[in-house]
């Protein structure tokens, strides 16, 4: 059976609501919670991106069983990844095991604010494996030196793990990203259905490891006002895929760059109204390329309540038979 998550979207939704969603989430049934680690939004109209460990750890406290898990945070620029090491354990204790650490290879959006430049996908790639091994081995709670090609780590330790090492997760889109998931990872996390990718972690070494995904929908009683809410807030998710997404500094870019994309074309992908079979095959695409795990995204900070009544009475009872 597919896990169902709930996807709290940090660049639509103030603070204090998103710690609310989580309690809802869990009280409805949802599996799990994820949370996206930004410091912009993806475009203004979305208008907001609190800091998401302060989220997390509040989460942690209202809820009681839901598992929590970043999707995903940056430890190559932003983060230095003795720092993500610390927040992670942290989170691990507040939520008693309940925290998975969602790591990905960043996107130019949310890193540039630091003044260092953004590195080219090799160079990212390379920082990103050895951030990933520094998490691990502080994770053990021993002291870690080092000195590596692009981090320095002197005497550090952690005094306050959780019983169990939090899991890490690792976030693909290619062959390459696919290989360091296998290798350094206990999941696999890919925002799409990409079979291929799915494909490549398991003949690297990942087979029978969770695979995680995610996939937004646009919930209202009118179908049409459901596509153009579901345009005005994720139009930039159809302007040109991983390669190009990645690379764009700010909002602004973002905007630009899905100046051309049309109502009609975010609806082939997001399930817009409240057709619940459409959500469901939507799941089973993911289920079919060999995801366990499939969080989704409801488009639109004001219709999240009615979301969760929708998702409580109609939704998760038949996602839960796929």
């Amino acid at each position: 059976m597919v896990q169902i998550g709930y996807a709290l979207m940090s660049e639509q939704t103030p603070p204090r609501e998103l710690v609310d969603h989580a309690a809802t989430a869990e009280r409805i049934g949802f599996d799990y919670a994820v949370i996206s680690d930004h410091y912009f939004p993806w475009i203004e109209e979305m208008g907001h991106s609190p800091y998401c460990w302060s989220v997390l750890g509040a989460a942690a406290q209202v809820t009681e069983r839901l598992p929590l898990m970043t999707y995903v945070t940056c430890p190559i620029m932003r983060y230095h990844p003795a720092v993500v090491a610390q927040k992670a354990a942290t989170m691990g204790v507040l939520s008693r095991g309940r925290f998975t650490l969602g790591l990905g290879s960043g996107e130019n959006l949310n890193e540039h604010v630091i003044g260092q430049g953004w590195p080219s996908i090799d160079t990212r790639h390379r920082m990103f494996a050895e951030a990933v091994q520094i998490i691990r081995e502080l994770f053990s709670g021993d002291y870690v030196t080092r000195q590596g090609e692009f981090y320095d780590v002197d005497s550090a330790k952690l005094y306050d793990l959780p019983e169990e090492p939090v899991p890490i997760g690792i976030a693909a889109a290619g062959g390459r990203s696919a290989e360091i998931a296998a290798e350094h990872g206990d999941l696999l996390v890919v925002n799409d259905p990409m079979p291929d990718v799915v494909k490549q972690f398991n003949a690297a070494g990942g087979q029978g490891r969770p695979v995680y995904g995610q996939l937004p929908i646009a919930y209202d009683t009118d179908p049409d006002a459901a596509e153009q809410r579901a345009h005005e807030l994720w139009r930039w998710a159809a302007a040109g895929g991983w390669k190009v997404m990645a690379e764009l500094p700010g909002p602004v870019n973002f905007a630009a760059a899905a100046g051309t994309v049309r109502p009609e074309d975010v609806a082939r992908s997001v399930p817009c109204g409240d057709d619940v079979d459409a959500v469901v095959q939507g799941v089973r695409k993911f289920a079919d390329s060999g995801y366990t795990h499939v969080a989704l995204v409801q488009i639109g900070h004001d219709q999240q309540q009615p979301f969760f009544d929708w998702a409580e009475k109609e939704l998760l009872p038949a996602l839960r038979n796929l």
